[in-house]
C-alpha cells in the first residue's frame, strides 16, 4: 500500500512538473496584424497543441475566396499576439504567383511588397523549450493574404 501511494505521489508531481509548462488554450493563440492602426485577423492553419496536431490546406487554399487585405507600397505591417509566453522562433513566407519568399520579421513587423499585386502569407511560429535543445512545446502556422495597389 505505501509503495502504491509512493509511486502515487511521484507520478502527480512528475505530471505536474510537465504541465507547469503546458500552453494554455486548446488552441494556438490568435495572431492579427496591425496596419495603419487597424486590426485584421489571420487565419490560423496547421498547428500542435497540447500534443494534438492539426493539418489543413496551405495559406492559398484556407484563404480561397476571402478578400486581400489592401495596402500601400512599402507600408508597414505588425504582428500581434495577446498571449504569454510569446513563441521564440518564427518563419514568414510570402507567395506570388509561382515564387516563394523568406521575409525577414524585425520587431514584429514587416513591409508589405513594393510592387502591385496579391500576396499570400505562411507566418510560422514556435514555442521551442528553453531548456531541452529542439523540443518544441507548440508551433502555429498563420496565413493571410494582401493586395498592394
Amino acid at each position: 500500500m505505501k509503495k502504491c501511494l509512493y509511486l502515487l505521489i511521484v507520478l502527480f508531481g512528475l505530471t505536474s512538473m510537465g504541465c507547469s509548462k503546458a500552453m494554455s488554450g486548446d488552441k494556438p493563440p490568435k495572431v492579427y496584424i496591425d496596419i495603419g492602426n487597424e486590426k485584421y485577423e489571420t487565419k490560423l492553419g496547421a498547428y500542435c497543441w497540447k500534443g494534438t496536431c492539426v493539418d489543413t490546406a496551405g495559406p492559398l487554399e484556407l484563404l480561397k475566396g476571402k478578400e486581400p487585405i489592401k495596402v500601400i507600397p512599402g507600408e508597414k505591417i505588425s504582428f500581434i499576439m495577446d498571449y504569454e509566453p510569446k513563441p521564440n522562433e518564427l518563419h514568414l513566407i510570402q507567395m506570388n504567383e509561382n515564387n516563394e519568399n523568406d521575409i525577414i520579421v524585425k520587431e514584429n513587423s514587416f513591409s508589405a511588397p513594393t510592387q502591385k499585386g496579391i500576396y499570400y502569407y505562411s507566418y510560422g511560429v514556435w514555442w521551442m523549450d528553453e531548456k531541452e535543445e529542439n523540443l518544441s512545446n507548440g508551433d502555429a502556422f498563420y496565413a493571410l493574404v494582401l493586395e498592394v495597389k
